[in-house]
């Protein structure tokens, strides 16, 4: 039985990734490896508890012990999510990005090597690129120019993984992806929140004039490339993913007030970010060609189905809201 390592696996992409890979790979054992920080939710994947392929390891990535403890039953791949990812939060506080997302990924990249890791897939984000102007696409060969705390901590990581290829010949891939939506996101994030918030007939945050553009990607479309990335993607090379949905928040918006029923008077317009990239797009041509992926969630129908999904999982938000999903993990496995 083939061993993987998720790192992150609780987090919104992470347990989708999963999914995906029980379905696909009946040959693979999965383990899931997460601190279960705020963001981290075992109830993500209470429906495959059971399934024999799936192992969960609570640990810290940037704890070398952990992460050695983690890789040392014959683990062959890495896919490493794990990361601190909320914009926001990194403006606030950017200590915990740089921890996460930069120590972290170091001290995974060290184990990996003592442990002979032979595919370790780094997932990353288009923020690295910084912000385009009114044309254009990010290309694997777009300069980085991160322009938050986030970005910043994502494209650091980034460099250390090129520099562990070419120093130490790693066996590594990066991908960069567009802005995801989907089932499990924790509602922080733009859609969930907004769904969220308009469920109740409360106002959703729109950030200036709302015409930031962001590549909108279904979770979905996403694994697959990624799943796509490990089993095929040459060593060393980054791999853009993105889902050919350019919307402006504000059409984001009036789409899910349209889906919901709502009326655009729930609208409420809030002082702008600092440093709020303009706007977001990517050419995933070399992932295509080279790879034989592309995107097949048309994001219409893909926001209908992340409206229903939330819609029909009520119990999921409220245990997030209240903060009893922070239990899950001490009523399933105890305290360690």
């Amino acid at each position: 039985m083939e061993k993987l390592v998720v790192t992150g696996g609780c987090g919104f992409i992470g347990s989708n990734f999963i999914r995906m890979i029980l379905e696909k790979e009946p040959t693979v054992e999965v383990i899931n490896f997460d601190l279960l920080t705020y963001a981290g939710n075992l109830a993500n994947l209470k429906d495959l508890e059971k399934n024999p392929r799936l192992k969960f390891f609570k640990g810290d990535i940037a704890n070398k012990l952990d992460v050695d403890n983690a890789l040392k039953d014959g683990v062959s791949s890495i896919v490493h999510f794990a990361a601190e990812s909320h914009v926001d939060r990194s403006i606030l506080d950017s200590g915990p990005f740089i921890r996460s997302n930069i120590v972290g990924t170091q001290v995974l990249l060290d184990s990996a090597r003592t442990h002979n890791i032979k595919r370790f897939v780094h997932v990353s984000t288009d923020e690295v690129y910084g912000s385009l102007g009114d044309t254009g696409f990010f290309t694997e060969e777009t300069p980085l120019a991160p322009n938050s705390p986030y970005s910043a901590s994502k494209a650091s990581s980034d460099l250390i993984v090129r520099s562990y290829v070419h120093t130490f010949g790693f066996p590594a891939m990066t991908t960069r992806c567009s802005n995801n939506y989907g089932p499990y996101q924790f509602p922080e994030k733009l859609i969930p929140l907004f769904i969220s918030n308009l469920q109740r007939n409360e106002q959703v945050p729109v950030y200036g004039d709302g015409l930031n553009v962001r590549d909108w990607i279904h979770v979905n479309d996403h694994c697959s490339g990624i799943h796509a990335v490990w089993r095929k993607g040459r060593v060393g090379e980054v791999y853009n993913l993105g889902g050919k949905s350019e919307r402006t928040n504000l059409e984001l918006t009036h789409a899910l007030l349209n889906n919901l029923q709502k009326p655009h008077s729930l609208i409420r317009y809030v002082k702008d970010r600092p440093g709020h990239d303009k706007r977001y797009a990517i050419d995933c041509s070399k992932a295509e060609k080279e790879l034989g992926w592309v995107p097949t969630v048309v994001f219409e129908e893909g926001l209908k189905q992340t409206v229903e999904w939330y819609l029909a999982n009520a119990d999921w938000i409220n245990s997030i809201r209240t903060g009893d999903y922070l239990s899950y993990y001490q009523k399933q496995y105890g305290h360690r």
